[in-house]
């Protein structure tokens, strides 16, 4: 997803992150990045808003049980797959090191 501006993070990357965000799970310069673009960006900032909605419904629903870490892991991992699958980003690993391709689609408006 693009809206269409420039911005110094691609709208697809802060989607794709958002909820690492969310979570405080990203370092704090990608936090201060992902931050600038969700206050520059009011499409984003609506899919934020409703992710940010959806996170604190499920804890207030499901904050009295505590889920195994290692199905809290398993949970992570495949929402990372599904998330970069929907960014159309591919990450492969391999013993010669790990391959990333970010497929994007410019949107250009002309007034």
């Amino acid at each position: 997803m693009s809206c269409g501006n420039h911005h110094d993070t691609d709208c697809s990357e802060v989607l794709a992150e958002v909820w690492l965000f969310l979570d405080q799970e990203c370092d704090e310069g990608r936090r201060r990045l992902l931050a600038q673009h969700l206050d520059e960006c009011e499409p984003c900032l609506a899919e934020y808003g409703i992710d940010e909605k959806l996170k604190r419904l499920l804890a207030a629903k499901c904050g009295g049980e505590h889920a195994p870490d290692e199905l809290k892991e398993r949970l992570r991992k495949q929402i990372r797959v599904k998330v970069l699958e929907q960014a159309e980003v591919r990450v492969e690993s391999g013993p010669a090191g790990t391959t990333v391709e970010v497929r994007s689609t410019r949107i250009e408006r002309r007034s």
